[in-house]
């Protein structure tokens, strides 16, 4: 069983601030582990003060959903009062956000965490936040809800 620990949030976090440097932005970064509890959250000099709590809740969306916040789009646009329920529930420790910048981490096919970024333009966000966890060595193909088999389009059995 693979898990996230503090030294390899860190070098997201580290990783993620970096990439950041590079398109002009000061955003925050949030890192949680698969039950959406924060193992790092990171805001640089200049971020926004509302972005750590973005990005905490981007993160806290791609963990717990399993899937990253620009696959759960068209879940939200198809039942918005459900997917607006989501949040309310006793157990939701923060909002659901179906966006980008909210990517869930994933290494030798589990499910171990979260990644949120905060404080660009969407695009910006999300570039960031694949970008970097590509360059380390996490997954980015997740298979479509409700289908078994490989990711979304690519016509592969997983």
């Amino acid at each position: 069983m693979t898990s996230l620990n503090l030294a390899a949030a860190e070098e997201i976090v580290e990783a993620a601030h970096r990439r950041a440097l590079t398109v002009g932005k000061a955003v925050s970064v949030a890192v949680v582990d698969a039950g959406g509890f924060p193992v790092a959250i990171r805001r640089a000099d200049g971020a926004r003060p509302l972005t750590p709590d973005i990005a905490r809740a981007k993160a806290y969306t791609a963990a717990i959903m399993q899937r990253p916040g620009t696959m759960l789009r068209k879940w939200q646009e198809s039942q918005p009062v459900f997917f607006a329920q989501l949040s309310q529930l006793p157990g939701a420790a923060w909002p659901i956000m179906a966006t980008e910048g909210s990517v869930t981490i994933k290494k030798d096919g589990e499910i171990i965490g979260g990644l949120g970024i905060a404080g660009g333009t969407a695009d910006e966000d999300q570039r960031i936040a694949e970008d970097v966890l590509q360059s380390l060595g996490y997954e980015l193909e997740f298979a479509a809800w409700g289908v078994t088999g490989g990711p979304a389009g690519s016509g592969k059995d997983a």
